[in-house]
């Protein structure tokens, strides 16, 4: 495995950290939304590699090495040595339901030797449940699945995602790895506690949540929130829900992504079903930090050799807690994971990936997501 980095500063200015040629990589772009809305954007990032297949993905900060950055563009390009990869991309716009979308992308992959699939998805329109939920549809689909939401800073206007095009809203990219000789390992932990009653969600439409103890959930949540409740809904990020749809059921954290005030209800990252037990939930610099820590040490569990490459997700919402400590949660996890790996990732609307030791995807909200590979 070959990895190049750079990135792209404020000031247009294009800086490579090597010159490593590479044949034919996957290059991972991530960057502020507004920067991917320029129309020479796609041809720039085109011109560094000419053969290269361009993923996009818009950020709520984009992470390299231990550094965190705003309005800049980070790529993180890899030429694979033993292993292949297909990159397959469907927009939302052309499917009357996610889970419909999903299975589509699904079956354009051929299940035999499928290793693992990263998402790259929009994290405007896409519910990230219903979005796993139809990958995984098919009973041949064994692989594991982590990825994410792409983000708008704090903004919540539009994000942008493509693959070898210009970043467009409504596109989830799926990226499927194959081949033995790839060892991949995922992890994610959170790092915010519960507080307050347990309530019950009495009234949801997928991902819409509209009533809690039988009262209008948004009303609820204001009450909670005091004069934070004007701040909505990026306040919203500081005081996400702990979601429990069963005793035996890991509990799910879910952020608020957006609010409705003439139906009085909150639209969520993900599904929040029917009868399941829900919390507020708030955090700490220093446990969203330790958070990051475990996240990194359990991925790092049981892996055969050291992982060359780290792509993390992690989540508005930790970024806002950690404020001007936000690198510290990356120097966490290079702590832990080595100074042979390369990291890159963002900052996200949503993390997609398996509890540790699972198979089965879950989309998380508030944790920080490690994937790592080796070759």
């Amino acid at each position: 495995m070959k990895i190049s980095q750079g990135k792209r500063t404020k000031n247009g200015e294009w800086v490579l950290n090597d010159e490593i040629k590479l044949i034919k990589p996957l290059v991972l772009v991530f960057a502020d939304r507004f920067i991917l809305e320029s129309d020479k954007i796609y041809d720039e990032v085109r011109g560094i590699f000419p053969d290269g297949e361009l993923v996009f993905g818009s950020t709520s900060g984009e992470i390299m090495e231990t550094s965190v950055y705003e309005e800049t563009i980070t790529f993180t390009a890899i030429e694979f040595e033993k292993t292949s990869f297909k990159i397959v991309s469907e927009n939302v716009s052309d499917y009357v339901d996610i889970q419909k979308m999903g299975s589509a992308i699904s079956d354009k992959f051929d299940k035999k030797d499928l290793n693992h699939m990263f998402i790259v998805s929009d994290g405007s329109f896409v519910n990230g449940s219903g979005l796993i939920e139809g990958l995984e549809s098919d009973e041949n689909f064994k692989a594991s699945i982590t990825g994410g939401l792409c983000g708008d800073g704090a903004r919540f206007e539009k994000t942008l995602t493509s693959y070898n095009e210009s970043p467009k809203q409504g596109e989830v990219v799926a990226i499927g790895f194959y081949g033995e000789a790839l060892e991949v390992s995922y992890a994610n932990y959170g790092g915010w506690t519960p507080f307050g009653p347990e309530r019950t969600i009495t009234k949801s439409v997928g991902n819409v949540l509209y009533e809690i103890d039988g009262q209008p959930a948004l009303d609820l949540y204001k009450k909670y929130l005091g004069e934070k409740a004007k701040d909505l809904p990026q306040a919203a990020l500081l005081y996400p829900l702990t979601v429990q749809q069963s005793e035996d059921a890991e509990p799910l954290v879910r952020t608020i992504l957006n609010i409705d005030e003439e139906a009085n209800s909150m639209i969520l990252a993900g599904d929040v079903p029917v009868n399941s037990k829900v919390q507020l939930m708030m955090s700490t610099m220093d446990d969203i930090a330790n958070g990051a820590s475990n996240a990194a040490e359990l991925a790092m569990n049981n892996r055969t050799n050291q992982p060359e490459l780290a792509i993390l997700v992690s989540c508005v919402g930790r970024k806002l807690v950690l404020a001007q400590r936000t690198e510290e949660e990356i120097e966490e996890v290079k702590d832990v994971i080595g100074n042979q790996a390369m990291i890159t990732g963002f900052y996200s609307y949503g993390e997609m990936a398996p509890f540790a030791g699972k198979n089965e995807c879950q989309l998380h909200n508030q944790t920080m997501t490690l994937t790592l590979m080796s070759e």
